[in-house]
């Protein structure tokens, strides 16, 4: 059994939760916050089978696309601000970042 750890951009999780509930997989869903452009994610988390790691894999990678997105930047709060770029930039954003953990015990009550 594995334990898949899955962060993805909150413009895919809905996506997301509706094929895994039509493939069976069960899931966790849990807000979270990237680091870099500061906005808002969802962290899946998944009990798999081994025999299933990769059609889920392969199920988050379909899902889960990068496009190129204009940001603002974030105002500097402190420190230097010699690096601060002022004006928007194009990023790319998107697809998905995947953990895969093998699982010691498993237990359902």
């Amino acid at each position: 059994m594995k334990m898949v750890i899955a962060i993805v951009q909150d413009h895919d999780s809905q996506r997301l939760t509706d094929k895994l509930t039509k493939n069976n997989f069960r899931n966790t869903k849990l807000a979270s916050t990237g680091g870099f452009l500061r906005a808002g994610n969802t962290t899946f988390l998944c009990g798999v089978q081994d025999e299933r790691v990769n059609e889920l894999l392969q199920l988050i990678d379909d899902t889960c696309g990068n496009r190129e997105q204009t940001v603002a930047p974030v105002t500097p709060m402190g420190g230097n601000a010699d690096s601060y770029i002022p004006y928007p930039v194009e990023v790319e954003v998107g697809g998905a970042t995947v953990f895969v953990l093998p699982i010691e015990q498993f237990e359902r009550f």
